[in-house]
């Protein structure tokens, strides 16, 4: 059916749209650029980014439920979606400002926010839509290759930051050999900055296939009623929760594990340049590894997803992310597993090693766990309340989403070390693996069933 393969196509494509904003701002070049150029102390740089990612965390988690309410009451999805991607490209653009040693930090991370904010209620309402796309048996599949066609994005774009934007370390040549596009300057750290116009301007023009191809709810209430409906629906869903032990528990792992996940990606490449003292090139390098697996785990877990169903995936990749997770924790710059390697005459390469091993692992098990916590949310949920079930799933994600950043921001001030600063990590993702013992693979059929 050529009309549902665009549509499926048409929903892939905003991941592939919006993932930029997570690969270049917040994982490996604005942010680690914002720690250790921006604010002159690394640790003091780790701990405002965190407070700042808490902040709009915190906004999406109150309003989320209730907005995801009131759009299932109205039907159509796309016109919020309009208004919060307007949110994340003003936010996002607004990043440009960011120059080195910068004196009011404030507009910085209010733009930051916003651009968060915008980018997470985008993602609420188009994953509202997958259900919508295909059966049981394909959601899994749909799902991990959105989130494949996702990654590859995020790939792509950093290798135009890479090859065409940000020098090599010591030299004012990219690593394909050119100037800087733009007359981009390394000085002002330029390179960097234009991470967040970059994607604002690539979500506005890959999102339009989802607009002209993946079709929206038809209007179903009255304007007027739409907010006391939404209301009304949200608390009978809130108060249906403790009869639906297998739902919230999966919220309730599904809390903490993402937000560890989060935490992960967002201080991984702030924790290679503070540690590591890794530099854009290399943290470049690390992405576009961690990236290529990412879209080959999705990929896969999508399939495994159709196969075993979504809880042994989920389960399997908690698993791997804490302890490859626990072994970046453990490497330093002449230790792995606290293990001396090599000596200051002579320093050892093997730490570097390790820390791209374990970005590969970790990108290869965050892509399938993403993919397949959408599916096993639509297992859970009802179908005629899909973005009411996606708002609580955003208000799961984000009501403690900001736990991570702040638990890694008094970590690392209290520590005065970055290593000890990200050790709540692990803990966060135990707390989500121990949840899921309480999770049914089919939570809504057996509901079902036994009404």
């Amino acid at each position: 059916m050529p009309g549902k393969r665009k549509a499926i196509w048409g929903w892939m494509f905003f991941d592939w749209a919006a993932q930029p904003f997570y690969t270049l701002v917040l994982t490996f070049v604005f942010g680690p650029y914002f720690v250790s150029e921006v604010v002159a102390d690394p640790a003091q740089g780790q701990a405002l980014w965190g407070l700042a990612i808490a902040v709009g965390s915190i906004v999406v988690a109150l309003t989320a439920p209730l907005l995801g309410a009131v759009a299932d009451a109205r039907g159509p999805r796309k016109p919020w979606i309009v208004g919060f991607s307007v949110l994340y490209v003003v936010g996002a653009a607004g990043l440009w400002g960011a120059a080195p040693g910068s004196a009011d930090l404030t507009a910085i991370l209010f733009f930051l926010v916003l651009a968060l904010i915008g980018a997470e209620f985008t993602g609420v309402f188009t994953n509202a839509a997958l259900p919508s796309l295909g059966g049981k048996d394909e959601i899994g599949r749909i799902s991990g290759s959105g989130w494949a066609l996702g990654y590859w994005g995020g790939l792509v774009s950093l290798v135009i930051v890479l090859g065409l934007m940000a020098p090599v370390p010591g030299s004012e040549r990219t690593v394909t050999g050119l100037v800087p596009i733009f007359g981009l300057d390394p000085a002002l750290g330029e390179g960097a900055r234009a991470a967040g116009p970059l994607s604002a301007v690539w979500y506005i023009v890959f999102i339009v296939p989802f607009f002209l191809w993946t079709p929206d709810p038809k209007r179903q209430a009255p304007a007027s009623n739409t907010v006391i409906r939404g209301l009304k629906d949200l608390k009978d869903t809130l108060a249906s929760l403790p009869s639906r032990g297998s739902f919230l528990a999966y919220l309730a792992s599904s809390m903490f594990y993402r937000d560890a996940l989060g935490g992960l990606f967002v201080f991984g490449g702030i924790y290679a340049a503070g540690v590591l003292e890794w530099g854009m090139f290399e943290l470049g390098v690390f992405g576009v590894v961690g990236l290529v697996a990412g879209a080959a785990g999705a990929w896969i877990g999508g399939r495994a997803d159709v196969r075993f169903g979504p809880k042994p995936v989920i389960v399997v990749t908690i698993l791997t992310l804490m302890i490859f997770s626990f072994i970046i924790i453990t490497t330093g710059p002449d230790e792995v597993l606290f293990i001396g390697v090599g000596t200051a005459e002579a320093p050892s390469s093997l730490p570097t090693i390790v820390f791209y091993v374990c970005g590969a692992v970790i990108g290869a098990a965050g892509g399938p766990l993403q993919a397949a916590s959408r599916t096993m949310l639509v297992r859970q949920a009802g179908e005629e309340r899909m973005t009411e079930a996606f708002g609580l799933y955003a208000l799961a994600g984000k009501v403690t989403s900001f736990v991570a950043p702040l638990l890694v921001a008094f970590a690392t001030d209290a520590s005065g070390s970055q290593r000890v600063g990200v050790t709540p990590i692990l803990a966060l993702f135990l707390v989500g693996l121990v949840l899921m013992i309480w999770v049914r693979a089919d939570g809504a059929e057996v509901r079902r069933r036994q009404a």
